[in-house]
């Protein structure tokens, strides 16, 4: 038997392929929309990932207070996943929020 099953690897970001075809620094709306909807998708995949590893972690807390987890081993590895993609999240937006401060001191 594997005892290597209940280790499930992270999903990756699903953003598609935004960066095909995009000219660095174009200023046609298109290519903004482009741009804008890459900000968008990284957040709300970061987002998506928070949420479905705490629901991981809240599934494996239940289990284990019933008796019915037979890993015990896998819920550390659960709130392990759930806190770093929190600190991804976390990071993401105090980056962003950087940014646009940054940008608020630029002269137009």
């Amino acid at each position: 038997m594997d005892h290597t099953e209940f280790i499930v690897p992270m999903t990756s970001w699903k953003l598609g392929n935004v960066f095909a075809n995009q000219g660095i620094g174009s200023g046609s709306s298109e290519s903004r929309a482009a741009h804008t909807n890459l900000f968008k998708d990284v957040f709300v995949s970061a987002i998506n990932n928070v949420k479905t590893t705490q629901l991981d972690v809240e599934n494996k807390q239940y289990l284990l207070a019933t008796g019915q987890l037979s890993d015990a081993h896998s819920l550390p590895i659960a709130e392990a996943k759930a806190q770093i993609s929190l600190d991804l999240l976390v990071s993401l937006r105090n980056k962003a929020l950087d940014s646009y401060n940054e940008l608020m001191k630029m002269n137009m």
